[in-house]
């Protein structure tokens, strides 16, 4: 199991220039975990997809479900304490440290392609390129 932020989700679902990378880490390891705070975050992308008249009110629903689906049973509250600490000693958003936090109770790697989550926890956080080369 690995925790992917909601970049990573976006891009197993949407096409862009990681989706290959993204489908291979997907290959390697599918048992995909994050905070509850992922479907809040993947709304408002889809949200931006419709906004921008890329997607319609049903395929984007449809993705939505897909990506209910892939997460369903390792979708995790976290630690508000933890995270509020994680956030005041590094530059990411409190957003972002609720999957660093993640990674850290469950002992596992966060795949991401966020550079500041890479930079400021780089004991916890991979990009997909790495994982899929040390899997």
């Amino acid at each position: 199991m690995i925790v992917v932020d909601t970049s990573i989700i976006g891009y197993f679902f949407l096409a862009s220039a990681h989706s290959a990378q993204v489908d291979e880490v997907y290959r390697i390891d599918p048992a995909w975990a994050a905070p509850l705070l992922w479907r809040s975050e993947f709304h408002n992308v889809l949200f931006g997809y419709l906004r921008k008249q890329i997607l319609t009110l049903e395929e984007a629903h449809q993705i939505m479900q897909q990506a209910t689906l892939t997460m369903a049973g390792r979708e995790y509250a976290v630690n508000s304490l933890e995270v509020l600490r994680l956030a005041g000693k590094s530059s990411c958003s409190a957003y972002d440290c609720e999957f660093v936090v993640l990674a850290h109770e469950l002992g596992i790697p966060l795949v991401t392609v966020d550079r500041k989550i890479l930079n400021d926890f780089p004991e916890t956080a991979v990009t997909p390129e790495s994982f899929s080369s040390h899997p």
